[in-house]
């Protein structure tokens, strides 16, 4: 994904240590939100295999702490940014932590969707604008919520997944609070914003096969939409879903474009 934003925004090849820094943190924060995940209602093969494994993601979590702290300071004049990112980051997981100072989070009625898909849209977009130092121009806005708004519309999905688990902890989101028909509403209208502003990339030079590329994604996730409310599989999840986030790239490095 990080690729994707230099090749058809920045016209230049990745950081490396931009690459390192994200590989690192993502190592980290994967790991540190599954060493805290150690229930649910619906006990998946994914669940009990974290349950046994604990001190595999106690060991990748340190693993990835350290190759983020070195990244961090090859990377160390874009600390700001660098450190938004990680602090969007552990919004994410915090609610999960067992300690009364995180409660709070756990109230904020958009939080968990929201700031996945943030996180996302900001570590693998707005993140490289950064580094490269960069101009912001409209084109880049435009990719951005493109890729915001298919991250959301995923993770809308997971979050239907796990909504029983998150009234039972307490965490609330907009997936927890809506009912049926407004969950649909929320995933019609985050799609629509996604095709909307991937649409819109056509008045700023990108070829039509380069905005083909981008909505594939998007037409797949609406079409799995139903199916994937009825199955909770951890290969549909995990491979297919998660892997549509990649899909576009991958498509754009097939057809070299």
């Amino acid at each position: 994904m990080i690729y994707q934003t230099y090749q058809l925004l920045l016209n230049t090849r990745p950081s490396i240590p931009l690459l390192c820094f994200v590989f690192s943190a993502t190592v980290c924060s994967y790991n540190f939100h599954w060493y805290l995940s150690s229930h649910s209602v619906k006990l998946s093969e994914r669940l009990q295999w974290t349950q046994r494994h604990k001190s595999l993601h106690l060991i990748l979590y340190s693993l990835g702490v350290i190759g983020s702290l070195i990244c961090f300071f090859l990377l160390k004049e874009h600390w700001i940014a660098l450190a938004f990112g990680a602090f969007i980051t552990f919004l994410y997981s915090a609610p999960k932590i067992p300690q009364n100072f995180f409660r709070i989070l756990k109230e904020i009625a958009i939080g968990k969707t929201f700031f996945l898909a943030f996180v996302w849209m900001y570590v693998t977009t707005v993140l490289p604008i950064f580094v490269a130092n960069a101009n912001w121009r409209a084109d880049i806005i435009l990719f951005a919520l493109s890729r915001f708004f298919l991250v959301y519309a995923i993770c809308i999905l997971f979050d239907y997944r796990d909504r029983e688990d998150d009234k039972r902890d307490g965490i609330r989101s907009m997936i927890t609070y809506l009912d049926e028909n407004g969950i649909n509403y929320l995933f019609s209208i985050s799609l629509a914003l996604f095709f909307i502003s991937s649409f819109a990339l056509y008045f700023y030079d990108y070829t039509k096969y380069t905005i083909l590329i981008l909505i594939v994604p998007g037409c797949i996730t609406a079409s799995l939409y139903q199916y994937a409310k009825r199955n909770f599989s951890d290969y549909l999840y995990y491979f297919v879903l998660d892997g549509l986030m990649m899909l576009s790239p991958i498509l754009m490095l097939v057809f070299k474009i």
